[in-house]
């Protein structure tokens, strides 16, 4: 359904020239969903932008939907779906009507706009909004209206650039179960990018991370994180003079690295980090070291990037 080619992108600027996207050879196929992750300026819209033919690539060649980013832009605009950062809809227009207006863009009859428009209202769960003017929806309603007009057109290929940003947690959950249903129902594949973590966990068949304007990591969420080696363990102590007791005996467990402390904390990572915590507790009774807590967390998408460039994708979003 995607695939690229050594694709680049440059700008010129009046300090030299910024290269945005290098060599990003990307294949999605259909029916996929697949999330492209990375710091601000990591070239991810960039590279959404070059897909959905609003921005020319330097080098490089890319298809789309079988078709030729560079030769045929009109014709790709005309087979998918974008829903972007920002709404996409208008003040002033009616919910019904916006989205009956956008279906006639693609040549779609009038009656059929009207029955789709209908459907997609009933679907994206705004119904008794048809007749709302636009500018009255609330954050939560607007970006299901986008998404709506995104798949007016029946798109095999859907493009979801942060789509969920500014959204409450109920409204995330809610756009990305209309996702998972249409993906479910139509077969439609999806290339998105987020900032949230779990969406990208929970939505992509596929994750890629991009920095520095190149993928520097490809495959499933499990596959990516089995690269973090060891799941995290957090010990937390009543007395910080016994930190360093404590910090030493992690530090001779098999397996453990990247001991770290904080304040009454303890970080280690070790593989099968729930086995190992019994026999943590076990050693700090030992040394009459007063344990407050424990936890363990598995490694997550944010770990992987962390352990790929030294950064965290959660720092960088907020």
């Amino acid at each position: 359904m995607i695939h690229t080619e050594a694709l680049t992108r440059t700008f010129a600027t009046p300090d030299g020239p910024v290269h945005a996207v290098r060599g990003v050879d990307l294949d999605v196929a259909a029916g996929e969903a697949v999330a492209l992750l990375g710091p601000n300026g990591a070239g991810k819209s960039t590279v959404l932008n070059m897909l959905t033919t609003l921005l020319a690539p330097t080098s490089g060649t890319a298809r789309v939907a079988g078709l030729d980013v560079a030769s045929q832009p009109g014709a790709i605009r005309r087979v998918i779906g974008v829903i972007g950062q920002h709404n996409g809809s208008f003040g002033g227009l009616r919910v019904a009507e916006e989205l009956t207006t956008h279906a006639r863009l693609y040549g779609i009859r009038r009656r059929e706009a009207a029955e789709r428009a209908k459907r997609l209202i009933d679907e994206l769960d705004l119904v008794g909004l048809g007749r709302r003017d636009v500018a009255a929806l609330s954050g939560g309603q607007r970006r299901r209206l986008d998404l709506a007009m995104g798949l007016v057109h029946d798109p095999d290929l859907v493009f979801l650039d942060e789509p969920s940003t500014g959204l409450d947690p109920q409204s995330r959950a809610n756009l990305w179960d209309h996702i998972a249903r249409r993906r479910r129902e139509h077969g439609t594949t999806v290339l998105l990018t987020t900032h949230y973590l779990d969406e990208a966990d929970a939505a992509a068949d596929r994750v890629l991370i991009i920095d520095h304007g190149q993928i520097i990591a490809d495959g499933t969420p499990d596959q990516l994180k089995a690269k973090v080696s060891g799941d995290l363990v957090a010990v937390d102590l009543g007395d910080p003079a016994d930190v360093p007791v404590a910090a030493a005996l992690a530090a001779r467990l098999p397996g453990a690295h990247q001991v770290a402390t904080a304040g009454t904390g303890l970080t280690f990572r070790i593989p099968d980090g729930d086995a190992v915590t019994p026999e943590v507790v076990r050693a700090l009774d030992a040394a009459d070291v007063r344990l407050v807590g424990t936890r363990v967390r598995r490694p997550s998408l944010d770990d992987v990037f962390l352990t790929l460039t030294g950064r965290s994708l959660r720092d960088d979003a907020a």
